[in-house]
């Protein structure tokens, strides 16, 4: 038997391994409410969609520092501008600092978000097979705090954030930067992730193994796209073969 060419397993982490509870709409207007902000149905919806089009639209997440406090101001000031943008397009309203200085902590906590409910048991189905596993995300350094609330910090051998890299997926810069924090070369790691362009074909480009995980719903799944992690277990390439 010939061994699986894949030494490493990396992951995206927001809408691959852990996503928002509810919306982002539905928790900015949580936290909006206090301050005069309706909490109705359509401004959720409303959110919902200013948030989409205000995350194309802001620059990716890449600061010249190298200090971690200067890092994390720069981290906070990229997502103040990012919901003022939101709030601009459906509604600003008094004390709007405050407001944002208890989203953004909240957001680093585990109240807002919700492992997928196979994740657990993937990831240490694949830690004992022997996979190095690691994360590469465009989500700031608030995530190793998100990843020890939820309680699966202890999976990865390495986390590349954009922040950190210099670099945002898709760029060919951030996935260099994570195969380097394994010693590996493209074509023994598998990335995974919920995104086409910034997963699939960013790490496509960069000559690793991509899956695609579509939660959406019915869609035409190939060896490529899968309806969620669990799939992965099965993926012949995670596999010894014949040959």
């Amino acid at each position: 038997m010939t061994p699986s060419p894949i030494k490493a397993i990396f992951f995206d982490a927001v809408g691959t391994l852990f996503d928002v509870k509810g919306s982002v709409g539905h928790v900015y207007v949580t936290y909006a409410q206090k301050y005069g902000f309706p909490d109705t149905d359509e401004m959720v919806t409303s959110l919902n969609q200013a948030f989409a089009r205000t995350m194309k639209e802001m620059p990716a997440p890449i600061f010249s520092v190298d200090r971690p406090e200067k890092l994390k101001q720069c981290e906070r000031l990229w997502w103040f501008d990012v919901v003022h943008a939101v709030f601009y397009r459906v509604g600003m309203f008094e004390k709007f600092d405050d407001f944002f200085d208890e989203l953004f902590e909240a957001f680093g906590h585990a109240t807002h978000w919700k492992l997928f409910p196979e994740t657990v048991k993937v990831l240490t189905h694949l830690k004992e097979q022997g996979f190095e596993l690691g994360i590469v995300t465009n989500f700031d350094s608030r995530f190793f705090q998100v990843a020890r609330a939820l309680h699966i910090n202890q999976f990865f051998d390495s986390v590349t954030i954009s922040s950190l890299a210099g670099a945002a997926k898709p760029a060919l810069k951030i996935f260099s930067y994570a195969l380097e924090q394994h010693m590996l070369v493209p074509d023994e790691v598998l990335h995974v992730g919920d995104h086409r362009i910034e997963d699939f074909e960013g790490a496509q480009q960069a000559g690793l193994h991509t899956v695609l995980i579509d939660r959406s719903g019915p869609a035409l799944y190939d060896h490529h796209t899968f309806p969620s992690l669990v799939s992965l277990l099965k993926l012949p390439l995670l596999h010894p073969s014949d040959s």
